[in-house]
């Protein structure tokens, strides 16, 4: 709304909050996200995140706790960015608003939220999982961003694109949806109770 009133656009001011705020956590969160990953490895003996933090410190750096940061931001942000423009597309353009005079209003709006928030995690989470592909790739070889996707090609073809879409579907779609439809039910939460106030305040 800030945005809005500055004369952004509205395209531009749905994009902005998401991709600042989804690129600074990625940024803070690379480490636990790289160690974490690392310890998925059948072939890891670590036994935690805090040993293979200590791992990848000894063995790369510093710099190697944000190995993959490019593709962990390549990643995330458009996956967050395209969640949120196809909730606001449905929202104004295809979902039919819930009628405030109706008896189930409440629950056609929270039904509403759910079909938005399904579609948006299902988008973010099928145009992203090439970058989530390269993402690991380079945490298993420890090769830089563009050598990745070269070796990727050079193995794959373009099939990596669609590599354990799957599991994805399942670790990326269910938490972006969740994310979203909690945020927008609160949002609407929100908004009901701020109009029953008004609505008694001028009954008194």
């Amino acid at each position: 709304d800030i945005l809005k009133r500055m004369g952004v656009p509205n395209s531009v001011a749905t994009v902005i909050p998401p991709l600042l705020v989804s690129t600074g956590v990625q940024c803070l969160n690379q480490p636990l996200v790289r160690s974490s990953i690392t310890l998925q490895n059948p072939e890891s003996k670590i036994p935690n995140i805090r040993a293979s933090m200590r791992h990848i410190f000894e063995t790369h750096g510093l710099r190697g706790l944000w190995h993959g940061t490019s593709a962990g931001i390549l990643k995330t942000v458009p996956k967050y960015c395209t969640a949120v423009i196809i909730k606001d597309y449905m929202d104004s353009s295809i979902l039919p608003k819930a009628d405030p005079s109706s008896p189930t209003h409440k629950s056609d709006q929270l039904w509403r939220s759910a079909y938005k928030s399904a579609a948006a995690g299902l988008a973010g989470a099928v145009l992203t999982n090439p970058l989530d592909v390269i993402r690991n790739e380079m945490f298993k070889t420890n090769k830089p961003l563009m050598e990745t996707v070269r070796c990727l090609y050079k193995e794959m073809g373009y099939s990596f694109i669609h590599r354990g879409m799957g599991k994805n579907m399942i670790a990326v779609a269910i938490p972006v949806s969740c994310t979203i439809f909690f945020t927008d039910a609160f949002i609407q939460l929100s908004n009901n109770w701020e109009i029953e106030r008004e609505e008694k305040r001028h009954q008194n």
